[in-house]
């Protein structure tokens, strides 16, 4: 990308899209466009269609999504799959219409069979039953990939998916019934600490392992992935590239650490009665790490760096 081109992304107030535009500012990019909600209804292909014939994007980064944690994805099921696939429909396609150079398309390990070999491979994608607790959201997702896929055999574009692994940082949602493990974790203890409790529950045994990515190694990654000139390669007409760190860690580590982070002194109380999803979920870097791309941040470099920003920013916090 030329650092004059014009580069728009979609959500830019979210986790992901909040970092590749400091990404790209960091990197010199001029020419960012990066309308909120209440600017460009995403849902709505017409308005999509009239803002790209206004501002003539070069490249798009979609990383706009309805997103969240296991009780957000067991309780609105219909919004998840409907505003996801209404949100990649009307970019995608735009994209394609406006003659868009190259489009990243960020989806979710969660594409990927619940009883998937660990860590999980890129061709793993529609080989199982997906997990049930989140199944909508995914099926949006590898709609997403699909969708980028036929374009790119149909149209010639080059629509790249990537498929992050669970990811934290700065501009995270920390509501506790919406929010996903890491940052809710990071809420509940320091609300325990500020209250002085004895004690912190957490849901399921802490057995599960997760993977967990800094959202700033992800836009660089996105940043990467967009500079390369994917028509010398053979994979054009269907890529898909993993992204995160190749390694895992238990709820209960996980739990531990953040409870030493935040400071809480008290116990941690596993409660078994409530789901644990997926056992465990790796992702396969290889693939990515093969063209020279490896993340960066250490989890407890990017734990205390996100618990000084939620320090900072969250009107909760006492």
């Amino acid at each position: 990308m030329d650092l004059n081109s014009k580069i728009f992304v979609a959500g830019p107030k979210g986790l992901v899209g909040s970092a590749i535009i400091r990404c790209l500012q960091k990197n010199g990019y001029l020419n960012i466009l990066s309308p909120v909600h209440s600017e460009l209804e995403l849902m709505d292909n017409k308005a999509v269609d009239t803002y790209f014939e206004e501002t003539k994007p070069n490249y798009v980064f979609l990383s706009a999504a309805r997103v969240g944690g296991i009780m957000a994805n067991s309780t609105y099921g219909a919004d998840f799959i409907y505003q996801n696939l209404m949100i990649q429909n009307s970019i995608i396609h735009q994209s394609h219409v406006h003659k868009v150079k190259k489009l990243l398309f960020l989806g979710s390990s969660c594409i990927y069979p619940k009883d998937c070999p660990q860590p999980m491979k890129e061709e793993d994608l529609m080989t199982g039953k997906l997990e049930p607790t989140n199944s909508p959201y995914a099926m949006a997702k590898i709609a997403g990939i699909e969708m980028c896929w036929a374009y790119n055999k149909q149209y010639k574009t080059q629509f790249i998916p990537v498929m992050p692994t669970n990811l934290y940082g700065p501009n995270d949602n920390f509501d506790l019934e919406t929010s996903h493990v890491l940052p809710a974790l990071i809420r509940k203890f320091h609300e325990a600490k500020q209250n002085q409790e004895s004690s912190v529950t957490v849901w399921g045994t802490g057995s599960p392992k997760r993977e967990f990515l800094h959202v700033d190694d992800l836009a660089d990654a996105c940043l990467f992935i967009m500079n390369k000139d994917f028509t010398k390669l053979q994979y054009l007409n269907n890529p898909l590239f993993n992204i995160g760190c190749g390694k895992d860690i238990s709820i209960k580590e996980l739990a531990q650490l953040i409870k030493e982070i935040t400071g809480f002194k008290g116990q941690i109380i596993f409660d078994s009665s409530k789901p644990d999803g997926t056992l465990q979920k790796l992702l396969n870097v290889s693939k990515i790490e093969a063209l020279n791309w490896s993340a960066a941040t250490t989890l407890k470099n990017g734990l205390e760096n996100t618990y000084q920003w939620y320090l900072e920013n969250n009107k909760e916090v006492n």
